[in-house]
């Protein structure tokens, strides 16, 4: 297995898990020119543990139906350990409640996405 490199973990990602264009589009026309972001409603397509960790954070869809969001909470908290920041947009009280219970860490409307994306960014900006 190649090891990620030293500039490739000081590159600036995110990740989007979501099957949602209309949202990715958004998100992408908004996303400071020196991040990168990466969509998908697979968390595998992400890779493996390497891969996920260079992520600096991963926002979650809760409301799209192309995936089951709790699965997506426990790949990456049960079956690669990372401790990745889990960033939920969208979801019902329940929904919320079963996610924070899973580990995911903040939860925000969907309306508030690109603000949240860009605090985010800003804070993850090291």
């Amino acid at each position: 297995m190649a090891q990620p490199t030293v500039a490739s973990r000081l590159e600036r990602r995110l990740a989007l898990i979501s099957s949602d264009e209309t949202l990715g589009a958004v998100l992408r026309a908004a996303c400071p020119a020196e991040w990168g972001m990466r969509q998908s409603a697979d968390v595998a397509a992400l890779g493996g543990f390497a891969d996920v960790l260079q992520y600096r954070f991963l926002l979650l869809d809760l409301d799209d139906a192309a995936y089951d969001p709790l699965d997506v909470i426990d790949t990456l908290r049960r079956e690669l350990m990372l401790n990745i920041a889990i960033i939920c947009l969208g979801g019902d009280a329940a929904l919320r409640d079963a996610a924070r219970l899973a580990r995911a860490d903040r939860f925000f409307g969907r309306e508030e996405a690109v603000d949240v994306m860009l605090r985010f960014c800003e804070q993850y900006n090291w």
